[in-house]
C-alpha cells in the first residue's frame, strides 16, 4: 500500500492518538512506591525497558491502525484496532492507579486475545498490518505472565 495523496495527516493523527495517549497515560500513571513495595519475580525486566519497548510498540500500533483506518473505517479489523487500544489504555490505571492486579489481569487477557484476533483477521487483508502486531502480541503475552506472577505473589 502506497500513501496517498492527503494521508500525511491520517498517519499524523494515529500517531498523535497512540503515541501521545500512550505517554500521557504513562506519565500520569508512573510506577510509585506501591509498585517498589511488590513483589515481583525474578524474569521482571528492569523499569528502564518499559519506555523504549512501548515506544516502538505504539509507532507500530499507529502504523496497523492507519492502515487498516485506510480500507476501511467500519470494518471488524479497525473495531478490533480500536479496542486494543482502549483495553490498552484502560489497563495502566487499572494496576497502577487502582491497585487492582487481579482485574488488570483480566484486562491483559482480553488485550491478548484482542490482538491476536486483529492478526488473524487482518492477515488476509494486510499482511503488514498484521505482522506489525506480532511483537506486540508477544510482548503483551510476556506481560501477561508478568502480572500474573505479581499477582500471585501479592
Amino acid at each position: 500500500m502506497k500513501m496517498r495523496a492527503g494521508e500525511l495527516g491520517g498517519v499524523v493523527l494515529f500517531f498523535a492518538l497512540v503515541l501521545g495517549g500512550g505517554l500521557i497515560i504513562g506519565f500520569v500513571t508512573a510506577p510509585g512506591a506501591w509498585y517498589a513495595t511488590l513483589s515481583k519475580p525474578p524474569f521482571s525486566p528492569p523499569s528502564w525497558i518499559f519506555a523504549p519497548v512501548w515506544s516502538t510498540l505504539y509507532i507500530m500500533i499507529a502504523i496497523a491502525g492507519w492502515r487498516v483506518w485506510r480500507d476501511g473505517r467500519n470494518s471488524a479489523p479497525m473495531r478490533l484496532w480500536w479496542g486494543q487500544l482502549a483495553l490498552n489504555f484502560v489497563w495502566t490505571p487499572i494496576f497502577f492507579l487502582g491497585h487492582r492486579i487481579d482485574i488488570a489481569l483480566g484486562v491483559i487477557v482480553l488485550l491478548l486475545i484482542t490482538i491476536i484476533g486483529f492478526i488473524m483477521i487482518t492477515w488476509r487483508q494486510d499482511k503488514i498490518a498484521s505482522l506489525l502486531f506480532a511483537p506486540y502480541a508477544a510482548w503483551v503475552a510476556f506481560a501477561l505472565v508478568l502480572n500474573g506472577a505479581i499477582w500471585l505473589l501479592n
